[in-house]
């Protein structure tokens, strides 16, 4: 009876990650679309307390360049 409580926990853990790992591979690409260092961006959506490091990017982002291939 353990066992099955304890699988829809790991499935929402696994859930988590994804989303996790997705929205910083997101935000990284969001920033080189604007013209900004992907990287830092995407350190500071991993390790400023996530999901608030999300947030402030989505809040704070600049404005995206007109013209150009996006």
């Amino acid at each position: 009876m353990r066992a099955l409580l304890t699988v829809p926990w790991l499935l929402l853990a696994v859930l988590i990650a994804i989303v996790y790992v997705y929205s910083i591979i997101w935000a990284y690409g969001d920033a080189e679309a604007r013209s900004k260092p992907g990287c830092l961006v995407a350190l500071l959506v991993a390790f400023l307390s996530w999901p608030l490091g999300l947030l402030l990017w989505v809040v704070f982002r600049p404005e995206q360049r007109r013209g150009g291939f996006h």
